[in-house]
């Protein structure tokens, strides 16, 4: 009864949220979800038979939650009791930054939609690091990685480097985002000069962290605005250099927002993410990693990411809209 009147609240709370600015909304969904997390709350989760084991990690479920609501790690075990199977959290730079200017995140409620361009704004990997130290959740915990914003493209594979190395002892997974449309030029890593250097660059570091550690998988990120040429270029690369997996996908910057700017996500972003996904899996084979993220806003879109041939699937703004009810629907669907 008290997990049924919770989430009565919580979802109503969610709907109020949508009466205050987007990002100060973010910020007090963050906290109420903090202050219910001290007195107890979480939603049960079905029984094991959910469970999925992938690149060496058991996850609690298929559900997972995507990059960008928690970047700093703040959150880790609220997060955890809303019972999804993992997490992800930053992205998070070497430096901290404050991002792109206000405002820069806006509700499309009319479709269901986000447009952010946030861009990457945390306060750097050494105080993830710490939040992630502290966390009790055993939840398997995905941490997603970037460049700052002032570095160079000539030097992003640096930060990078400095990212995987801080992140690795606490990370289950690691994501190499590289395809946000935040960051002016970020994209362009993926462009054969830069990509094919900077995925060699991190497969080695992997493997020597590897020797004195445990294994924890690569995940690449990539953008939903990718041709299918171009799609199969970057497969061979990710092939060849043993990639663990991929992150299928990023928000999209093809909207026609007034504002002009970011990427978009939620509802209208599902028919393209899931053609991307399709595509992808068609060119990786049946047994290669992909967690799919992308438009998912009900448990038939859950489903139907994994009918296209996800593995793992996050969402973000399908939780800012229906809130941890969204959760449970899915988590403890038949």
């Amino acid at each position: 009864m008290f997990t049924k009147l919770t989430l009565f609240l919580l979802t109503f709370c969610t709907s109020m949220m949508r009466l205050f600015p987007e990002e100060i909304a973010h910020d007090l969904g963050l906290w109420s979800l903090k202050l219910l997390h001290l007195v107890g709350f979480k939603i049960p989760k079905k029984s094991i038979r959910n469970k999925i084991s992938l690149k060496g990690i058991t996850f609690f479920n298929k559900l997972g939650l995507a990059a960008g609501l928690d970047k700093n790690g703040d959150y880790i075990d609220p997060l955890a009791s809303l019972g999804f199977g993992f997490l992800e959290i930053g992205t998070v730079t070497p430096r901290p930054q404050k991002g792109n200017p206000k405002p820069r995140l806006f509700r499309v409620s009319s479709q269901e939609a986000l447009v952010n361009s946030l861009g990457f704004n945390n306060k750097g990997v050494d105080y993830l690091v710490e939040n992630v130290s502290k966390r009790k959740s055993s939840i398997p915990l995905g941490i997603s990685i970037g460049k700052n914003s002032d570095t160079p493209l000539e030097k992003a594979k640096d930060d990078y480097l400095i990212c995987l190395e801080k992140v690795f002892p606490y990370a289950d997974y690691i994501a190499i985002n590289i395809s946000s449309p935040n960051t002016e030029g970020l994209r362009d890593l993926f462009n054969k000069e830069y990509f094919s250097d900077l995925i060699s660059s991190l497969k080695l570091k992997q493997i020597e962290l590897s020797k004195d550690s445990k294994y924890v998988p690569l995940f690449l990120k990539i953008s939903p605005n990718i041709d299918s040429s171009h799609l199969k270029l970057l497969v061979e690369i990710i092939l060849e250099k043993n990639i663990d997996g991929i992150i299928c996908t990023n928000t999209s910057n093809v909207h026609d927002h007034f504002s002009g700017k970011g990427g978009i996500s939620g509802k209208p972003l599902l028919e393209l993410s899931s053609a991307v996904l399709v595509t992808l899996r068609s060119l990786v084979g049946k047994n290669f990693p992909i967690i799919a993220s992308g438009g998912v806003m009900s448990a038939s879109d859950f489903q139907r990411k994994l009918d296209c041939g996800a593995d793992l699937v996050q969402i973000y703004t399908g939780l800012i809209y229906r809130g941890p009810s969204l959760v449970d629907e899915i988590i403890n669907s038949d």
